[in-house]
């Protein structure tokens, strides 16, 4: 039976709880078993479906209070707390252009643990913003779906897959740059014609079951299909609800990482030139924790920044003004969160010392994660439209990125 939460209190709290019973993740990394029962926890918890609105029965939290959940679960598992993360991000493309019945019919499933995969990522485009995979008019009504889609987060235990497609049928809109406008269908994961292939072989995220997803003639009614392109028609906090989420795993990563090294720090010896007792003495090794103590206070505090920011946008209606303020403090707390997992998780070993590099501990996997993670979208991108909004007042694009 799926526990449903009531309020942002209570969801913080069930995730902190859910994060402390991940502690196993370090075997599970380094066999590269898939979190099948910790998949159902995350279910019957009640959190996948927090985000639904009151009127189907969900706590409807904050992102103040989703980023926080974020974040507790990374700290403990960083594969498993990206899972959701295309589950809650495709929910909130339902909330902004589904019907009242595609919002019925799926927040009710969202409210009753149901898992959404995102199928979204192509490899053969000119840019990772290209898509071949088309959804096509069927004689009769409804679609064929065909493609191939990879990096599919979570599908292999998805109950239901959010497909990102071209459609055939609909023109390029004057003055588009876009090309052919872009819609999401909600398919069941046993649909007739979907193969989810075991097939990711990342060195980091290694239990993100992350199958590359094969649509062959798939066949689509049109109450499953879901607009996407009008999202980024008129201001938004699409892109930055979803990149404040991948900010916060990396943070709870950093964070996961530092506590990892002072338990470290606990057991190492000192260098013998310190002329102390206990490695946590080290004048040298004290400098440094202190430095990343700060490191990743400071990405915590951006990202409640962030947060926070998209919160005060959607209190009223959104403008061009507070889209972008909320945009712009997304893409300075998805950098600072970037530079600090990857930091924090290579500095554990100095930390640490030699025993720390044990394979049997395997504290690789908060660097191989954090490395792996903070290549879904360049960092370096996101400090150019920081620069621009700053010297000149440019807003930042309107795209899933940002």
């Amino acid at each position: 039976m799926t526990h449903v939460i009531r309020t942002g209190a209570e969801a913080q709290e069930v995730a902190r709880k859910l994060a402390a019973s991940f502690g196993e993740e370090a075997a599970r990394d380094r066999e590269r078993r898939l979190p099948a029962e910790e998949l159902t926890l995350l279910a019957d918890s009640g959190l996948l479906g927090v985000t639904v609105p009151a009127r189907f029965g969900g706590a409807d939290v904050t992102v103040a209070v989703l980023a926080e959940v974020f974040r507790s679960l990374a700290t403990a598992d960083a594969s498993l707390a990206q899972i959701p993360h295309s589950h809650v991000v495709f929910l909130h493309a339902l909330r902004l252009q589904g019907t009242e019945a595609q919002q019925e019919r799926f927040f009710r499933a969202a409210s009753g643990g149901a898992l959404f995969a995102n199928a979204q990522a192509e490899r053969g485009g000119r840019t990772a913003a290209d898509d071949a995979t088309t959804l096509r008019p069927r004689p009769g009504g409804g679609y064929v779906l065909t493609g191939e889609k990879f990096y599919s987060t979570g599908a292999l235990f998805a109950d239901w897959l959010v497909v990102r497609a071209v459609l055939s049928d609909t023109p390029v809109p004057p003055g588009s740059t876009g090309g052919r406008p872009k819609a999401v269908a909600f398919l069941p994961r046993d649909t007739p014609g979907v193969t989810v292939r075991d097939d990711w072989d990342g060195m980091g995220q290694r239990t993100t079951a992350s199958g590359t997803v094969v649509l062959d003639e798939v066949g689509v009614d049109e109450d499953q299909v879901v607009p996407y392109s009008p999202i980024f028609a008129g201001p938004t906090t699409y892109g930055a609800r979803a990149q404040v989420l991948h900010a916060a795993l990396d943070v709870g990563i950093a964070r996961g990482a530092l506590d990892a090294a002072v338990a470290q720090v606990s057991r190492a010896r000192p260098w013998f030139e310190a002329g102390v007792e206990r490695a946590a003495e080290e004048p040298l090794l004290v400098q440094q924790a202190g430095e990343l103590e700060i490191l990743v206070r400071g990405a915590e505090a951006l990202l409640r920044e962030a947060a926070a920011s998209i919160d005060e946008a959607e209190r009223s209606e959104l403008t061009e003004a507070t889209t972008a303020a909320a945009s712009i403090a997304t893409a300075v707390a998805k950098v600072a969160a970037a530079r600090s997992s990857v930091e924090v998780s290579s500095a554990l070993f100095e930390l640490g010392g030699t025993r720390s590099a044990s394979g049997a501990s395997n504290l690789s996997r908060y660097w191989r994660d954090a490395r792996t993670h903070t290549l879904h979208d360049p960092t370096r991108w996101k400090v150019q439209h920081v620069g621009r909004w700053l010297l000149s007042g440019t807003p930042p694009p309107r795209h899933g990125q940002l």
